[in-house]
């Protein structure tokens, strides 16, 4: 049989504690989620776990060089990352034929023909460009081209991401196609990485949620089951807004890589 057992003065006082701790963190708990729903949804969305690796991973690289290194900025674009290599001889190309903004490049040409002599460069920038590449394997021997022995290079391209730069969008890359094409042209992979983090991947798809999903049960074909969808996703709405702001948060602290996988793949390679 049970039995009730008397409540004595002590355990009073740590249940009311364990209730008053409980009930502290669950306020802080509503109050963070109620700041995070009131922000601003550019503020919310505007945070970007890729760039910000991105952003460090190229500022460790030109640490990494010895100063006044002949760098080049391979498909440049709006030269982003110039700054990071205030300490070099920074080069920039690109064949600047998409429509957007570009910075004036050093060479406007195609990256399979770079005008430069042989062995010139001590390091380059390839950074989200070789998506964009129909024929990677041929400039990636180019590149192998102009760089000096034993010059570096850093490296990233997506593994998962939507179509964009259209119509010059050609491939995603698995670390294994990234290795066999850079092995193949000559360069030795000293590192290979996750750009980010799987919170930073499920960021992005977060994003994409929230952008694409249709608001109109007529676009999936009407019928109860699109309409409990369209319900069920305009509730999830501020749900999702959160887990936007949290898995951004958490990623730049902590690229977490046990499950899941990145949106990029990073890599230094080295010409042999």
């Amino acid at each position: 049989m049970l039995s009730l057992r008397a409540v004595g003065k002590d355990d009073t006082g740590r249940w009311g504690r364990a209730r008053l701790l409980l009930s502290d963190r669950f306020s802080c708990s509503l109050v963070l989620i109620e700041n995070i729903t009131q922000l601003n949804r550019s503020e919310s969305m505007s945070i970007n776990p890729s760039r910000v690796w991105l952003k460090r991973e190229i500022e460790a690289f030109s640490a990494s060089l010895p100063k006044g290194s002949r760098v080049l900025d391979a498909g440049a674009g709006n030269q982003i990352y110039k700054s990071a290599f205030a300490d070099h001889v920074y080069e920039a190309a690109d064949f600047e034929k998409v429509d957007k903004e570009y910075a004036k490049s050093t060479y406007v040409c195609d990256l399979g023909e770079i005008p430069v002599p042989d062995a010139f460069f001590d390091a380059i920038v390839f950074s989200q460009v070789m998506e964009h590449l129909a024929n990677p394997a041929y400039v990636l021997r180019e590149l192998n081209r102009v760089s000096k022995p034993g010059a570096r290079m850093f490296f990233s391209a997506p593994l998962v991401y939507e179509e964009h730069e259209k119509p010059f969008d050609f491939f995603r890359y698995t670390q294994f196609g990234v290795r066999a094409l850079f092995e193949g042209a000559g360069f030795r992979v000293e590192r290979l990485f996750w750009l980010e983090g799987y919170m930073g991947s499920l960021n992005y798809l977060f994003k994409r949620m929230l952008r694409h999903w249709p608001r109109n049960p007529r676009a999936l074909g009407g019928g109860a089951a699109a309409w409990i969808l369209v319900l069920l996703l305009m509730g999830l709405t501020p749900v999702l807004k959160i887990l936007v702001y949290l898995t951004a948060r958490c990623d730049i602290r902590h690229r977490y890589q046990d499950t899941g996988f990145p949106l990029n793949y990073g890599a230094i390679v080295v010409k042999e």
